[in-house]
């Protein structure tokens, strides 16, 4: 896999945790750059400890779905895009109220929830030629930046990005499934 689709799969796995940190930044009454990095790299270590968590049980069962595993990544990133532009469209969360408390628990059970789509990702790793530990690094460096500016951009500009973000990057993710499976099948 090339780099560029690496760094189009962590963009669009990313897409979640800027959202969340977006609406983290809307309610943030002033910036402080400390929880903008803890909420940074709180997602970004669990947008790269779920990948390879999906990559090594994936692993595992290989050699046994090696004829329909261009089908499997496929179906999964195009289901993860359908949710993350699902999602998206419907809206959800997003009504907390202003403070300047950052709440660990509530940071952590946010981190996995949109770290879900990652242990998938890393599901079809196992399937194609993937180096996985640059691959899981760019994923977490690239969430942590994305959801860095997420909180930044959040507390200036409001959410009015949070949706566009999550459609793009289900777009993405059912982009790179569908180019996955046209490879496979010698079509692209």
């Amino acid at each position: 896999m090339t780099f560029g689709a690496l760094l189009l799969i962590a963009v669009g796995v990313s897409a979640d945790a800027f959202a969340v940190a977006l609406t983290k930044g809307v309610h943030m009454r002033r910036f402080n750059p400390r929880h903008a990095l803890i909420i940074a790299l709180t997602f970004g270590a669990f947008q790269a400890v779920m990948p390879l968590i999906g990559w090594l049980l994936a692993s595992q069962f290989a050699r046994y779905i090696i004829g329909v595993d261009h089908w499997i990544a496929f179906g999964l990133l195009f289901l993860i895009g359908s949710k993350m532009i699902w999602e998206a469209i419907t809206g959800g969360g997003g009504n907390a109220p202003d403070s300047d408390q950052l709440q660990v628990r509530a940071l952590l059970l946010l981190a996995l929830a949109t770290s879900i789509d990652a242990l998938a990702v890393g599901i079809t790793f196992a399937f194609i030629d993937v180096s996985i530990l640059p691959a899981v690094a760019l994923i977490g460096l690239t969430t942590a930046v994305f959801a860095f500016a997420g909180v930044v951009v959040g507390r200036r500009v409001g959410a009015r990005l949070g949706r566009p973000a999550e459609i793009v990057g289900g777009l993405v993710l059912i982009g790179i499934g569908t180019r996955i499976l046209l490879d496979h099948l010698g079509v692209w």
